[in-house]
C-alpha cells in the first residue's frame, strides 16, 4: 500500500465529510461518519500495510517515540482541504492509526449555536473561562471559533498552548501565537509559566490536566489575563468539583476562593448525531459566574449550582439537560443519543414517557435505576 493509499483515504474524509478515518490490522479502513462507523469497500490491512501507513505519514521525530514508548501524536495539513490530528499506536504488537479530521474553516458563533451571552464574555479583560465535555463534544471547534471572534474583532496579544495545534489561526486584528506542547514546549505548566512573560492579553490552555497546569491558569486569570482552558468534564458543578479535587485538601478552600473570582463562565457540551438532517448537533450547559454563584463556590455548595443555572435564565444560562430536552422536543435528536449523554438520565427516560414517547434498546432499562446526582 503505497503513499498514494493514505492520500485516497484521507481525500475519503474530506469528500465525506468524516471526522476520522481507523486503520487497524485485520480490518479495511473505516470511518467515523456522523458518529457511526462505517467500513470502507477496499482491502483488509495487513500488518505490512499498517508499517507502510505509518511511514508515508509519520514524522522521524514521531516515529522514534513510537519506538520508545509505543505510541505519538502529531498533526499535518493535507493540502488546503484540511488539517488531521494523528494517533499512532501499537497493539497486539500491530500499528494502529487515527486521523481526526480538522477543518479549515473556522465556524461563527451562530453555525455552531453558541449561547449568544458568549460574545460579551469574551469581551472581558480578564478571568477564566472553561469550555468542557467528553472526548469529541466539539471543545476544540467552540474555543476555535471563540479565539477567532476576538483575533477579527479585537486587537489583543493571543498565545495558545495547544497538543496538537489543531485549527491554525491566521493574524487579523489581533497578534496569534500557537505554541505546540511537545514541538514548541516540552509540557502545559512550562507553556503557562514562559507565556506571563510574552505580554498575552489572552491565553488558550488545550488542557488542565495537573495541579500545576490548573494553579498556573487560575494565577493568569487573576492578574489580569482572558484564559481559556478545556476539561473533560460533564457538566459545570462537575467541573469545579473537579478543579478543586486536584489540590491537596488543604489547598481546597484557598482554591474555591480563587475561583470563585477568577472564574467568568464554564461551558459544558454534548454532541449528538442528528435524525432530522444529516450533520450534529451540540447541546449546552451554559453557566455564567453572578456574585450569587461566586458564593455558592467559596462556600463549597456546588451541589446547588444547577438549580442556580435553573434560575439564571435571564444571564442566558441553561442546564444540559434542559438544552438536550428542547433539541429532542424538536424531533433534531433521538431519544437513546438525549438519554446517553444527559446528566440524569432517570428523569428524562420518565419525561420521554410522560409526554407519549418510546425509548428503545432495554439497555436503557438500567439508565432509570441510577441515582440522580
Amino acid at each position: 500500500m503505497s503513499t498514494m493509499q493514505i492520500d485516497r483515504l484521507l481525500d475519503t474524509v474530506v469528500k465525506t465529510g468524516a471526522s476520522d478515518l481507523h486503520l487497524t490490522t485485520g480490518r479495511p479502513p473505516t470511518l467515523r461518519l456522523h458518529g457511526e462507523l462505517r467500513n470502507l469497500q477496499t482491502k483488509v490491512l495487513d500488518a505490512d500495510d499498517m508499517v507502510a501507513l505509518m511511514k508515508s505519514i509519520t514524522p522521524e521525530r514521531s516515529q522514534q517515540e513510537l519506538q520508545e514508548v509505543g505510541g505519538c501524536d502529531f498533526g499535518f495539513a493535507f493540502g488546503s482541504a484540511a488539517r488531521f490530528r494523528v494517533s499512532v499506536f501499537r497493539q497486539r504488537g500491530d500499528l494502529a492509526i487515527v486521523c481526526r479530521q480538522i477543518p479549515n474553516k473556522i465556524l461563527t458563533f451562530d453555525q455552531i449555536g453558541l449561547p449568544g451571552m458568549c460574545k460579551d464574555l469574551i469581551r472581558r479583560p480578564r478571568g477564566l473561562f472553561l469550555v468542557t465535555g467528553p472526548t469529541g463534544s466539539g471543545k476544540t471547534t467552540t474555543l476555535a471559533t471563540m479565539i477567532d471572534h476576538v483575533n477579527t474583532n479585537m486587537d489583543r496579544h493571543i498565545i495558545t498552548m495547544e497538543d496538537p495545534i489543531e485549527y491554525y489561526h491566521t493574524h487579523k486584528k489581533s497578534v496569534v501565537n500557537q505554541r505546540e506542547v511537545g514541538n514548541d514546549v516540552p509540557d502545559f505548566a512550562e507553556a503557562l509559566r514562559r507565556a506571563l512573560r510574552q505580554d498575552p492579553d489572552v491565553i488558550l490552555v488545550g488542557e488542565m490536566r495537573d495541579l500545576e497546569t490548573i494553579e498556573a491558569a487560575v494565577r493568569a486569570a487573576e492578574t489580569g489575563h482572558l484564559v481559556f482552558g478545556t476539561l473533560h468534564t460533564t457538566g459545570a458543578a462537575k467541573t469545579i468539583d473537579r478543579l478543586v479535587d486536584a489540590f491537596p485538601v488543604s489547598q481546597q478552600n484557598q482554591i474555591r476562593v480563587q475561583l470563585s473570582t477568577a472564574l467568568i463562565a464554564i461551558l459544558s457540551q454534548a454532541l449528538l448525531p442528528r435524525v432530522d438532517t444529516k450533520g450534529m448537533v451540540a447541546a449546552y450547559e451554559f453557566l455564567v459566574v453572578t456574585p450569587a454563584i461566586a458564593n455558592l463556590i467559596r462556600d463549597n455548595k456546588s451541589f446547588r449550582i444547577d438549580s442556580s443555572i435553573q434560575t439564571g435564565k435571564k444571564f442566558g444560562m441553561q442546564l444540559l439537560d434542559d438544552h438536550l430536552w428542547s433539541l429532542y422536543s424538536r424531533k433534531m435528536i433521538s431519544a437513546e443519543d438525549m438519554i446517553d449523554r444527559s446528566k440524569n438520565p432517570g428523569a428524562l427516560t420518565d419525561k420521554v414517557h410522560k409526554a407519549g414517547g418510546q425509548v428503545g434498546r432495554a439497555e436503557l432499562d438500567e439508565a432509570d435505576e441510577t441515582p440522580a446526582d
